[in-house]
C-alpha cells in the first residue's frame, strides 16, 4: 500500500474504476459480439464474458475499500438469486468478496496504532500479528494479546476510509437519484440521506463498541451464541476479544453438511430475530463471513455442532421500541390469512405506498405472496432455486405483480431491517437450510403470533 499523501490520488482512481465498471462490462460485450459474428459459439462468448466481468468487477469492488465494497459485500449475499449458468462465474469471487480485501501494509497499520492509542502502544498489546486475520469494509482485523493475558481481535480502521466511503457514496447517490426519477413510487432522497447517516455511524468505532458491548451485556453466558467483549476502543481502532473459530458461514456454503446447515441456519435467524428484544438493536450487517462457527462445549457428546460467534457491529439498528416494529409481524400474518386489502392499508399507513400511488389489493397478491411461502408451512428448505424463481418472477413483465416495486416505497426507517431480511433469507438460501422457520416467526417477531 502507498503512503497518506496517496489518498487522494487513490479516491480519484477509485472513482473513476466504479464509473468505469459499466463501460468495461459494455465493451467486453462488443467483443464478444465480434466474436460471435466471427463463428465463435455463443456459449462461448457469453461465458467469457461472464468471467472476465466477474473478475474485474469484484476486484475493483475488493480494492474501493468503502461504499462499493459494501455494495458488493451485499451483491455476495444475493448470488443465490442469480440464474445458474450465469452464477457460476460469479460465485468464487462472490464468496471471497465476503472474506478478504486488499491488506494494508505493516508500516500504515503500526502509523494508525501509534496515532490512536499512544506511541507507547505495544504496552498494552503486548503481542501483534502484522499479517491480517480478516478484512471488513472499511477496515481490517489482525490477532494480538493483551496486556492482561487475553487474546484479542484488533480492528483498525484504513486510513482516509471517511473520506473514501463518503466520496464512493455520492457516486451511488447520483447513480441513486437517476434511478429514483424512473421509479415512482420510490421517495429516493430520505432514503439515500438515511443510508448517509448510518454508513456515517459505522465509521465511528466508538459508536460500533457501544453497541458491540451491549450485544454482550445481553447475551453473555448464553450456551448459544458468544459475542465478543469489548477490551478498548477509539474512533478508529478496537479491541476486542478473540472469538476461536474454525471458519465463518461461508465455509458452510461452499461445503457443509445437511445438518449444519440447518443447525448454524437456525442460529443465524434466531440471533438477528433475537437481538432486539435483548439488546434493542438490530445486527444489521448479516453477510456470512461476521457469522463464525464455534467448536462444541465441553462435555457435549461427540460430534456435536457448536453455537456462533458474532463480530462486526459497525451496521446496527438502534430501535425506537426497543424490539422491531409489531407491524411487520402482523401484516405477514395477515398476508398469510390472504387478506390483501388490510396488507395494503397497513402498508399505506407504514409509509411503503405513496399516498399518490394506486395498487389494487389482488396485484399486491400476486406480488407478495410466493415471500410469505416460508412462513405458512411448519418447515421450508430454502434454495438457490426458490430465489431465483421469486426474481425471475418479478423480473418478467409477463407475470402477475412483476411491476409492483417500481410503485412500492422503502421508508427510511426500514432500511436496515429491510437490509437484513432479505439479506439473511438470501443467506438461507445460499445454505439451502430446511428450518421451522413459521415457529421461528412465533417466537421471535413481534406482533407475528396475536395478529
Amino acid at each position: 500500500m502507498g503512503t497518506m499523501a496517496d489518498l487522494p490520488r487513490k479516491a480519484v482512481a477509485r472513482t473513476a474504476r466504479l464509473a468505469a465498471l459499466p463501460l468495461g462490462f459494455a465493451g467486453r460485450t462488443a467483443v464478444g459480439m465480434g466474436r460471435r459474428i466471427g463463428g465463435s459459439p455463443a456459449e462461448t462468448v457469453v461465458s467469457d464474458v461472464q468471467r472476465r466481468t466477474a473478475e474485474q468487477l469484484f476486484r475493483t469492488l475488493g480494492d474501493l475499500k468503502g461504499g462499493a465494497m459494501k455494495l458488493g459485500q451485499a451483491l455476495s449475499i444475493l448470488e443465490s438469486a442469480l440464474p445458474e449458468d450465469v452464477a457460476a462465474p460469479y460465485r468464487q469471487q462472490l464468496t471471497r468478496l465476503q472474506d478478504s480485501a486488499p491488506p494494508m501494509s505493516a508500516p500504515t497499520v503500526h502509523h494508525v496504532l501509534a496515532t490512536e492509542l499512544g506511541t507507547s502502544w505495544r504496552k498494552s498489546l503486548v503481542e501483534f500479528d502484522d499479517d491480517p486475520a480478516a478484512a471488513a469494509s472499511i477496515g481490517q482485523v489482525h490477532k494480538g494479546r493483551w496486556s492482561d493475558g487475553r487474546v484479542v481481535a484488533v480492528k483498525v480502521q484504513y486510513p482516509g476510509a471517511g473520506d473514501a466511503l463518503r466520496a464512493d457514496l455520492r457516486q451511488i447517490g447520483r447513480l441513486a437519484r437517476t434511478f429514483g426519477a424512473l421509479v415512482p413510487g420510490i421517495d429516493i432522497k430520505p432514503l439515500v440521506a438515511e443510508l448517509q447517516d448510518r454508513v456515517a455511524e459505522e465509521l465511528d468505532y466508538e459508536l460500533e463498541a457501544e453497541a458491540q458491548q451491549g450485544f454482550a451485556d445481553a447475551f453473555r453466558d448464553d450456551p448459544d451464541f458468544l459475542v465478543p467483549e469489548v477490551v478498548a476502543h477509539t474512533d478508529k481502532v478496537l479491541v476486542s476479544e478473540w472469538v476461536d473459530s474454525p471458519a465463518s458461514l461461508a465455509r458452510l456454503i461452499a461445503d457443509g453438511t445437511r445438518e449444519e446447515r440447518n443447525h448454524y441456519g437456525e442460529l443465524y435467524v434466531r440471533f438477528l430475530f433475537e437481538g432486539p428484544a435483548r439488546a434493542g438493536m438490530l445486527h444489521a450487517d448479516p453477510h456470512p463471513g461476521n457469522f463464525r462457527m464455534l467448536a462444541a462445549r465441553d462435555g457435549e457428546p461427540t460430534g456435536s455442532l457448536g453455537g456462533l460467534g458474532i463480530v462486526d457491529y459497525g451496521a446496527v439498528a438502534r430501535l425506537p421500541e426497543h424490539s422491531l416494529p409489531r407491524t411487520i409481524g402482523s401484516l405477514v400474518r395477515i398476508a398469510m390469512y390472504d387478506d390483501y386489502e388490510d396488507v395494503l392499508e397497513g402498508l399505506r399507513t407504514e409509509g411503503f405506498v405513496k399516498p399518490n400511488i394506486t395498487i389494487d389489493p389482488g396485484e399486491l397478491r400476486d406480488y407478495l405472496s410466493p415471500f410469505i411461502e416460508p412462513a405458512r408451512a411448519e418447515t421450508f428448505a430454502f434454495s438457490r432455486a426458490w430465489m431465483r424463481e421469486q426474481f425471475q418472477r418479478l423480473q418478467d413483465p409477463r407475470q402477475p405483480g412483476s411491476t409492483l416495486a417500481l410503485r412500492l416505497n422503502l421508508p427510511p426507517s426500514y432500511l436496515l431491517i429491510h437490509r437484513v431480511w432479505v439479506g439473511s433469507i438470501g443467506v438461507l438460501c445460499q445454505l439451502e437450510a430446511e428450518l421451522p422457520f413459521r415457529a421461528m416467526l412465533e417466537n421471535a417477531l413481534p406482533g407475528f403470533a396475536e395478529a
